[in-house]
Parts: structure tokens; sequence; C-alpha cells
């Protein structure tokens, strides 16, 4: 069956081709991929770059919904800017991902996932996306893959400035400013950004506290320094930080606060001419408060809060990594160290600190050696909490000529459970053990000057799914609720994504993913992830006039796991354009769902009165951007 499968999605894929904003630059460094910096067209692993110019194009958009564009990406959201927000990679969980900013952790340790909707784009230069199992480079949480998202660092050379601002839809007003360069040894950049809008209503059926509005507002600001000590040997400083707050619906009036921040120091040395060493010392803070008035509700009362509840995780992160460039291919032997402290207050009775700490020890080799390439990882694992767990990823590529090349690879992945679930009080279950998964793919990919396209078939078998469907315990007294180890899932699919330059001045870029994300015991598609879904995007320059198009779309979603909570396909149009008014200032305009479709991405629950969450209508940004050039 799954033989059967499989040759169907080649076929399809191969009989469907899918030409795509701006060509892949085969000669564009990825770190991500294997944590050493390597070409585009190098690269085993199934990787996407984002780059700056393709983030200023989505104007006030959020985060997710430039990765809503992405190969193997889909994305769901509880209502407009600030909601929250999952991101699901290859049909995996949302808490499957491992998301970085400049290398650090900053997601929720209690929920396992990253408050995407808090990360600016004014403040992100570059986004990388791998997709596949990345434990035995990563470590816990990478069964579907690692988003690395890099701030702003700007320019080294002579002090420049940039700044921009822009006016949309829901009252929505946006400002950034930045500054960058370098003094002798000495390099530094600053950046500050603002959002603050209207929005709409999260829930689509408005009732009493219901019928207003849910703004938000975001104020983040990054920083750099770095200091060359000696030729091959610098030190270097970094800082992140995002504050913002959301109305969102709730009979009682709720609004949350949320700040995340990450900050830390590197050592860069080249020892010798074949020994590279990077040191870094961080930390990722996620914190975030929610106001409300008292519940009445009994099972809600044990999750919402009486007045304020508070949830703050820390994460302390060490990293030592040493590159050894051998006559053939580099070596990698690195140590992690990741110590996770939280602190959780949800009513006057419902609280828990708890903290867990990981070291880890990495050995990874890459090499290309004519027309064959290959990578090699394992990992080792030891935590304070599940104990040891190791971990081991191989891949093989043979260029077949100058254009193409096939690979192979295969890997294991594992998840940690989240303090919630074991710790949560009168809902954990500290015995539950990590989920694990085994993944194979295979990929052919074709890259010249004007035309590249890939196709990568996965499928990757999960084993110990914590699910929230088990018996009351001693520990858990919501029957029914109970995080437990029973789940076992199977994601076989298929993406195929290409770009094509028709002309200099004129080209196309789009994915498509085919997928079969379901549970191995009840045949039933996982929760809010579609068997199809992708991307089709154009851009094209006249002078100093530029305009883009963007077509992406979804098939069927359940929003339950028995399936019969619907939520019907959708596909949206999106136009971009710009117009270079001097070389320095730039007027920047965006329309979203230019059809004004009606779709819906979640609902307010599980059960049949549930409602859906809004989706935002119509909507259209201007804005005015300046670089200072040298």
């Amino acid at each position: 069956m799954k033989k059967t499968i499989i040759a169907s999605l080649t076929g399809l894929a191969f009989a469907s081709p899918i030409y795509a904003a701006e060509p892949i630059d085969l000669n564009s460094i990825i770190v991500t991929a294997n944590r050493v910096p390597q070409t585009h067209d190098k690269l085993l692993s199934d990787v996407t770059l984002i780059e700056r110019q393709e983030i200023e194009r989505a104007g006030a958009g959020s985060l997710t919904d430039l990765l809503r564009l992405q190969p193997g990406v889909q994305v769901n959201t509880s209502g407009g800017a600030g909601t929250a927000s999952s991101v699901y990679l290859r049909g995996t969980n949302a808490d499957h991902v491992v998301v970085l900013v400049d290398g650090l952790r900053i997601n929720s340790a209690t929920l396992g996932t990253t408050s995407f909707e808090n990360i600016p784009l004014a403040q992100i230069d570059r986004i990388e996306i791998l997709r596949g199992p990345a434990s035995s480079l990563y470590g816990a949480d990478a069964i579907g893959g690692v988003i690395q998202i890099f701030t702003r660092k700007g320019n080294t050379g002579e002090t420049l400035a940039h700044a921009a601002v822009g006016l949309g839809s829901d009252n929505t007003k946006t400002a950034e400013a930045g500054i960058s360069g370098s003094v002798n040894a000495l390099s530094y950049g600053i950046h500050v950004s603002s959002l603050d809008t209207d929005s709409f209503s999260a829930k689509r059926i408005r009732t009493g506290v219901d019928r207003d509005d849910d703004g938000y507002r975001n104020l983040s600001s990054s920083a750099f320094l770095e200091l060359e000590l000696a030729k091959g040997h610098t030190w270097g400083l970094q800082f992140f930080e995002s504050k913002g707050r959301n109305h969102f619906d709730n009979n009682y009036g709720n609004y949350g606060d949320q700040t995340l921040q990450s900050y830390a120091f590197t050592s860069k040395n080249q020892f010798t001419d074949f020994w590279h060493s990077t040191f870094k010392l961080g930390m990722g803070v996620d914190d975030s408060d929610s106001h409300a008035k008292p519940n009445t509700n009994p099972l809600s009362a044990s999750f919402s809060p009486k007045g304020k509840s508070h949830y703050r995780t820390e994460q302390q992160q060490l990293m030592w990594q040493n590159d050894f460039n051998l006559p053939i291919g580099t070596l990698t032997l690195a140590y992690d160290r990741l110590e996770q402290d939280v602190n959780s207050q949800s009513n006057a009775k419902s609280k828990f600190k708890k903290e867990r700490n990981n070291d880890s020890l990495l050995a990874s080799y890459v090499a290309d050696i004519g027309n064959h390439a290959m990578q090699l990882s394992l990992r080792e694992d030891h935590n304070t909490q599940f104990g040891n767990y190791t971990t081991g990823g191989a891949g093989y590529g043979y260029r077949i000529t100058p254009e193409w090349r096939a690979s192979v690879s295969y890997g294991k992945a594992f998840k940690a459970p989240t303090f919630n679930q074991l710790y949560f009080p009168n809902f954990g279950d500290p015995n539950l053990s990590p989920e694990k998964s085994d993944n194979v793919e295979a990929s052919l990919k074709y890259g010249n000057q004007r035309l590249n396209a890939g196709v990568t078939i996965f499928e990757n078998n999960i084993r110990n799914l914590i699910e929230f469907s088990g018996d009351a315990t001693a520990g858990c007294t919501l029957a029914g609720f109970c995080p437990v180890n029973v789940g076992k899932a199977s994601i076989q699919g298929l993406t195929l994504e290409g770009s094509w330059s028709v002309m200099d001045n004129l080209s196309f870029n789009g994915n498509f993913t085919i997928q079969s994300p379901r549970n191995e015991q009840t045949d039933q598609l996982l929760v809010r992830r579609g068997n199809r879904y992708g991307a089709v995007s154009l851009l094209q320059t006249l002078g100093d006039f530029q305009w883009g198009a963007e077509i992406t779309g979804a098939s069927t979603r359940y929003n339950n796991a028995t399936n019969t909570k619907s939520m019907s396909g959708y596909t949206l149009l999106n136009l971009t354009a710009n117009y270079r008014i001097t070389p320095e200032w730039k007027l920047e305009a965006r329309a979203n769902n230019v059809l004004d479709k009606d779709y819906v991405l979640t609902y307010t629950g599980n059960t049949a009165t549930s409602s859906p969450y809004n989706t935002p209508g119509a909507n259209a940004f201007i804005g005015l951007r300046y670089q200072m050039k040298p």
C-alpha cells in the first residue's frame, strides 16, 4: 500500500510541474543544514532560504504569513495579528520543530512551541528552513525540522541608517529604524520596530464582549557588537527582544502580554588553517502573562487564571563547536548544554517550578568527493529528566550531470515531553516517554542559471505520540484529557518546488506538497493538516517599478482527531508592488486576499458547538522605506 501511494505521488509530481518570486542562488551560504557554512548547491538536505528582499515584500504581514508560502509548511492561526499560531513542517506537530533565533532557543518549555506571532519581520534579516529530522544535529524536538531566524546585522563598513513607516487596513501602523557600521575593528548595529493594529474580532460569532476588535501592539529591538581581536579571532554580543500585547476574545475580557528575549556572547577563533572553533553562551526567554476576570467554569478554571496567570521559561545555552577542514571533507565535533527553568502559575493553587538539564556530544562529517557527496551525524543526549538518547543521520548524493543530483537520506529524531505534559498540577504525568521518529527520504534536483527544480519524497514514522486522551490517574484528574503515550503516526509525502527566470526581469517561484499525515491506529488525518497545499508566485521588474502576485492554498483539513469537523479548502491571492523613487527611497504596497475569500484555519474547540476563529478578509498596506547608500 505504501509503495503504491509513493508511486502515485511521484507520478503526479512529474505530471504537474510548478515553476516558481526570485530564483534560487546556488551560491547562497546555508549554515542550518549541517551547522557549517555550505553553498546551496552542495546541500543534500531539504532547505529553503528566505532573504531580506522577500521579507520586505511581505509589508506589515506576520512571520507566519511568510512561512505559509514556503515548501512543506502549513500554518494555522486563532485570529488576527498577535494571536496564537502553529507551524507544521511536513505534516508533523507544531511542537516537532526547533526554532532558533541567532542560534538560541526561545520557545515556551511549558507549551513546547515558539511564539511566531511575536517575532516581527522588521527584525529579521534571513530565515533558513530545514525540513526533515534534525535531532542528530540539534537535539530534542526536531522531528519535523528546524527553522533558524537571523536578526538584522546590516552594514559592517561605514555607518549607514535605514527607516520605514507604513499604514494599512484595520488602523495598522508600523515604524522601524536602525543604524549599523564599523569603527576600526568594532562592528555594531541596532534596530528598533513597532507595530500597532486594531485588527479584528478573533471569533467569527460575535456576542457580548466578543463584538470588539482584538488589537495587537508590538515593540521590538535587536543589537549586536563584534570586535576583531586579531585576524581570525572575534568576540561578539547579540541581543533580541520583542514585547507584544494581544487582546483576545473571552467572556472575561482577556488580554495577554508576552516578552521574547535572546542574548549571547560568541567567540570565534581560527586557530589553524584547518581548525575553526566557535563558543557561544546565551539565554533564551519566553515570559507571558494573561489577564482576566475570574472564571467560574469548573473545568476551564483548572487552566484559566483568576486575575492573572504567569508562565516563564528561561533556557541557558552553551555551545562549543569545532570544525576541522580535512583533506577530504569537514569534521565537526561539538558539545551543547541546555538548562531549562520553568516558573508557572495559572491560579492560586496551580503553580509549579521545575528545571531540567541536557548535555550532548555531537560528531558530524560532510564531504564532496568528485560526483559523490555524503553527510553523517551522530549525537548523544543526556537529560536529567528522561535519561540518554542517541540519534543519527546519514545522507548520500550523486551528481549525475553538472545540473542533476540525486540523493537519499535517513534520520532518527525524538521530542521531549513538555513541562505541562510532565508536571502541570492535576494534569501532567512525569512518567511520559519521549516521542521517537524514523525518517527516510529521496530527492532529485536540477539547477542552472535560470531554472531550479526539485522533488523530494519522504516517509516519517513517529512512535509514542503524546495524546490528550488518557484516563484519570493520581496526577491527572481530567479523565479523557490526560496526556499519555498511545499514538503512532505515519506521514508519507512529496514536495515539488522550483524557480524559473523567464528573462532577466521576470521570474516564477512555486511549491506543491502532497502528503498523508495519518494516525495509524484510526487511519484519520492529523488535526488541521491537509493532504495538499502549496504556493505559486511571480515577480516582474519594469525599470524602477516592481510588481508581484502570490497564490497560496490548501485542501480540506479537520479540526478534530475523528475527522468529523471539517474545514474546507481555500485559495488566496495576494499582490505586491514597489517603486524606487531614488536610490535611497522606495514606496511599497501590498494587498492580501484581494478576492476577499472566506476561509477557516481553526476552531475555538473540538466540540460540535465550537465556532471558527476569524481570518483576515481583503486588506491592504502601503509603506515608505529609506536605506542610506554608501
